[in-house]
C-alpha cells in the first residue's frame, strides 16, 4: 500500500470511528432522556426566572431526577422545548422521562408550595398563628376547624374537645391553594403514620393506658423537658405522683390555663387560676393535651424510666434536679435559687 493510500485509509478509519462515536453518544442521549430514573417519590423543583437550560438540567441531575444534564440540555435545544420553560415551583416525579419533565416545565403545570414547620411543643393556637404567618389561611378559621374533630375522618380515635395534641409537629409542604381543613388533614395523616401505626401499632391502648392519656402525659413532658435524656425521667415523676394520688403540680399546665397571658415565671397568684388544666388545684391528668408532643416525648410517656422520684425543679440551664422526698425537693429548690442569683 502506497503512502497516499495508507493516509486515506487512516482518515477513513478516523472518520468512521468519529461517526460511530457520535451515533453512540446520540443513542445514549436519547435513551437517557426517554427512560425514567424511576426511583423515589415526587420532588419539589424550583426554576427561577432567567435560569439557563443548563442550570435547570443540572439541578434536575443533582436531585436524581434525570441521568444526564448534558443530554437533557441537548434534547431541550433539538426539540425547541427550551423556549417554553417557565419559572415556578414544580412537583416532578422520577417516574417521568426527561422529555416529560421538559413538557411539564414548558406547560407551566406547576404547583406553588410553601414549607410549614410546626415545632414540638406548639399549641393549637401557635399552629394556627404559623399557618396565618405563612399566608396559608386565617388563624381564626384554623382554630374553628380544629375545634371540631368530628368533621375529620381518621383510623384512630379522635378526641372529643379539640385537636390539641393531635396535630403532629413536623415540616409540611403545603399547596398554596389548599384550605385549613386540608392542612389539618395532612397533620392528622402524619399523626396516623408516626404515632397510631408507628408507635401504637394501630391499638388504642398501651400497657393498660389509653393513647389519649399517654398523649396528655407526653404533652406535659414536651412542655417541661429541655433535654432528651430527661424526658423518660420527667414522665416517670408524673406517673409516680398519679399512682400515689398526689396532684401533679405541673407548671406547664398552669401556663396552658393562662392561654395567651403566659408568664416568664409563674407567681403564687398564677397557681390559683380557675381552670381544669390547673394541676395545682385539680388531681389527676388535665382534661386534654397541652401542646403537640414530638415522638421522643410520646415514647417517654409510653415507657417512662424506672426511678423513685416524685419531684423535680428546673435549673437555669434547663436541666432538672430530681428528688425522692419533699425535704430533698425543698433543698433542691433552695440550691437552684442560689444558682439563679
Amino acid at each position: 500500500m502506497t503512502g497516499r493510500r495508507a493516509r486515506r485509509w487512516r482518515r477513513a478509519k478516523l472518520a468512521f470511528a468519529g461517526i460511530a462515536a457520535l451515533v453512540a453518544a446520540a443513542a445514549w442521549g436519547m435513551w437517557s432522556v426517554m427512560t425514567p430514573v424511576g426511583r423515589g417519590g415526587p420532588q419539589l423543583v424550583v426554576v427561577s426566572r432567567g435560569q439557563s437550560v443548563w442550570t435547570v438540567a443540572s439541578g434536575l441531575r443533582r436531585q436524581g431526577l434525570v441521568r444526564s444534564a448534558t443530554a437533557l440540555t441537548a434534547a431541550a435545544y433539538v426539540t425547541g422545548r427550551w423556549r417554553r420553560i417557565q419559572a415556578g415551583r414544580y412537583d416532578l416525579d422520577p417516574g417521568m422521562t426527561g422529555l416529560e419533565m421538559l413538557d411539564a416545565l414548558g406547560r407551566g403545570t406547576h404547583r406553588a408550595w410553601r414549607w410549614l414547620t410546626i415545632p414540638e411543643g406548639f399549641t393549637v393556637w401557635q399552629v394556627a398563628q404559623a399557618v396565618e404567618s405563612h399566608h396559608l389561611g386565617s388563624a381564626r378559621d384554623f382554630l374553628a376547624e380544629a375545634a371540631r374533630p368530628g368533621r375529620f375522618s381518621a383510623p384512630f380515635p379522635l378526641p372529643q374537645g379539640d385537636l390539641e395534641g393531635y396535630l403532629f409537629p413536623d415540616t409540611y409542604r403545603v399547596d398554596v391553594g389548599e384550605g385549613v381543613r386540608d392542612i389539618i388533614a395532612q397533620m392528622l395523616g402524619r399523626f396516623d403514620q408516626v404515632v397510631w401505626r408507628g408507635l401504637f401499632e394501630g391499638k388504642a391502648t398501651y400497657r393498660g393506658r389509653t393513647m389519649h392519656d399517654i398523649l396528655i402525659l407526653a404533652s406535659m413532658v414536651e412542655a417541661e423537658a429541655k433535654r432528651d435524656d430527661e424526658r423518660p425521667i420527667i414522665a416517670a415523676v408524673l406517673l409516680n405522683r398519679l399512682k400515689r394520688g398526689q396532684r401533679l403540680e405541673c407548671d406547664a399546665t398552669v401556663q396552658y390555663a393562662l392561654g395567651q397571658n403566659r408568664r416568664p415565671r409563674l407567681t403564687y397568684r398564677d397557681l390559683e387560676v380557675d381552670s381544669d388544666y390547673n394541676t395545682y388545684l385539680h388531681a389527676g391528668l388535665p382534661p386534654g393535651p397541652i401542646c403537640s408532643p414530638g415522638e421522643a416525648s410520646i415514647r417517654a410517656a409510653m415507657d417512662p424510666a424506672d426511678v423513685p422520684y416524685l419531684y423535680y425543679v428546673a435549673r437555669p440551664d434547663g436541666s432538672h434536679v430530681f428528688s425522692k422526698t419533699f425535704a430533698e425537693h425543698q433543698a433542691a429548690i433552695a440550691k437552684v435559687r442560689r444558682e439563679r442569683d
